[in-house]
């Protein structure tokens, strides 16, 4: 069954701004969401789009939740849903009248399945962090001491064993990094801290 989107404009723009509250978000997480290594790599990819926001776009808290909230719902329906992956997730946003701009980067956060091209910096960033941050935890796994101590030589190293954690797309990975403008190494070192702290 295809996911094509077939469409490319999500949301209303008279919403941009409206968010859901932490509350509602977290309920919608976990209401959704009940496998914990899925569960686990969402938060991962949401602590990853709020420190990027912070760190590297100098954004303020609010827009630094825009970003969170986009990372922490970006595979909400994966879960009970395979075969409305994303068109679910986008319609119940849609109909929580959610910022426009949130909609459209969990559209876009797979654009060989979804038929939607990562434009905005919130959409490149998103489809960037995804399958590498999965990639790493894949890593940490596998290490005696997890996170700790690793660095990245390591992670490219595993990146080119096509055999490791092979369903993460390294054409994906390569193409991301090319959109964002940021070196694959660049983008690795600053995973790895973050996600040490996420559990």
């Amino acid at each position: 069954m295809s996911l094509l989107l077939n469409r490319n404009t999500f949301g209303n723009r008279t919403n941009a701004g409206n968010v859901l509250t932490k509350q509602e978000a977290e309920t919608l997480f976990t209401e959704w969401v009940l496998n914990p290594r899925l569960q686990l790599h969402m938060k991962q990819v949401a602590a990853l789009m709020k420190a990027w926001a912070a760190a590297k776009e100098n954004l303020n808290d609010a827009d630094q939740w825009r970003w969170e909230t986009a990372g922490l719902l970006h595979d909400a329906d994966w879960d009970q849903w395979p075969d409305l992956h994303c068109k679910k997730i986008i319609e119940e946003l849609e109909k929580r009248n959610v910022d426009p701009e949130i909609i459209r980067a969990i559209a876009s956060h797979g654009h060989l399945y979804f038929g939607v091209e990562p434009e905005t910096k919130m959409d490149k960033m998103l489809y960037a962090f995804d399958e590498l941050s999965g990639l790493v935890h894949a890593y940490s796994l596998m290490r005696p001491n997890g996170y700790e101590g690793m660095d990245v030589k390591g992670v490219k190293k595993r990146l080119k064993e096509k055999s490791f954690a092979a369903n993460v797309s390294r054409e994906d990975i390569t193409d991301a990094c090319t959109r964002a403008g940021i070196a694959l190494e660049d983008l690795i070192s600053f995973i790895i801290p973050i996600q040490t702290g996420v559990n």
